[in-house]
């Protein structure tokens, strides 16, 4: 079956992750990669025989015929390059955040639906296998109604010298960069948000954005959740989610997952943990095939719009200290002042 051809904007760290699946996948492959540092894009390039490099968009274009493109640039310049794409025609998997701020997300929303061509957040942990798994679980009932679902994204990360660090490049700290993952598992987990709030550690690293946060989440059917997020400790923590429900809990490991029900006094081990390789390549494959052959797509463009929004009333929390409502509806609700 034909593969779809993929240009890759961005040749930073996580590009290489890319490269990686890129270079013998089933349903995608890497034509063209384009970085303002001609160096950056030619090293990206030369791990798919296939890819050239370029360091520009309009000259990859000119010069290589491809299908969708993959974007991979720090968050502030989302929105201009997802403009851009979807007006050369393009189909754009944009990597989490998916830009900076609601009323970003709104105009990339409305430009991808009257361009007619197909936009979507890039987010890993969505196709972990055993992040699947665990809500498959839930849906059959095994662990019963949902009491309590935690999550926590907690790395000692020096990010003194990094982009990630820079609120002038990723429009906030670790709220906006590990949350996004975390808010996006907590919806995908609990449903609809309806409030959250959150709070700012003490910073230990010398920048201007936060570095520890707790976020606590309410579902619209009243479910709580509490994530944890931090770039200046390590939980030293198995698990990075726990789902407890009225009959047993389920626990999404680094190693292995593995869930416990109450009537039970064994762990039944259902996972063998998270496989960074295979979530890049489950993404980038459920891309392809939804453009070939119209495979559902695990995260729509109306996810990745309430996942900008909830990120958005989360820093909106923090500033106030209290809870705010999330949101759902970003196409017909004014942004919260």
């Amino acid at each position: 079956m034909k593969k779809i051809r993929f240009a890759l904007v961005g040749a930073g760290g996580i590009a290489a992750s890319y490269a990686q699946v890129l270079a013998d996948h089933a349903d995608a492959e890497l034509v063209a990669v384009v970085d303002v540092r001609p160096e950056a894009a030619q090293k990206i390039a030369g791990q798919v025989p296939a890819a050239v490099a370029y360091t520009s968009i309009d000259t990859a274009r000119a010069m290589t015929d491809f299908d969708a493109t993959i974007v991979a640039t720090p968050p502030v310049t989302h929105e201009k390059l997802v403009l851009k794409l979807l007006d050369m025609g393009q189909n754009v998997l944009c990597e989490k955040p998916f830009t900076v701020g609601a009323d970003s997300a709104r105009r990339m929303a409305a430009a991808a639906r009257e361009s007619g061509r197909v936009l979507t957040m890039a987010s890993k942990f969505r196709y972990v296998a055993d992040v699947n798994k665990a809500r498959a679980f839930i849906d059959e009932g095994m662990i019963g109604e949902i009491v309590l679902f935690e999550n926590a994204f907690t790395s000692r990360v020096d990010m003194t010298n990094r982009w990630n660090g820079d609120p002038a490049i990723s429009g906030g700290g670790v709220l906006i960069d590990n949350g996004a993952h975390s808010l996006d598992l907590t919806r995908f987990f609990l449903g609809t948000l309806a409030e959250l709030h959150a709070v700012e550690g003490r910073r230990f690293q010398p920048l201007p954005v936060e570095d520890t946060a707790q976020v606590t989440v309410r579902s619209a059917a009243g479910v709580m959740g509490t994530i944890d997020l931090s770039w200046s400790i390590n939980k030293e923590r198995e698990s990075y989610i726990e789902v407890h429900g009225l009959l047993g809990t389920i626990r999404i490991g680094w190693k292995e997952s593995k869930y416990k029900l109450h009537r039970s006094p064994d762990w039944v081990v259902f996972g063998h943990g998270y496989n960074k390789s295979q979530a890049f390549r489950d993404n980038v494959g459920n891309f392809a095939r939804h453009l070939r052959d119209g495979e559902p797509l695990v995260i729509s463009l109306d996810d990745a719009v309430a996942n900008v929004a909830a990120i958005d009333a989360a820093y909106r929390s923090l500033n106030r200290a209290d809870w705010t409502r999330v949101p759902e509806d970003l196409a017909a609700e004014a942004v919260l002042a």
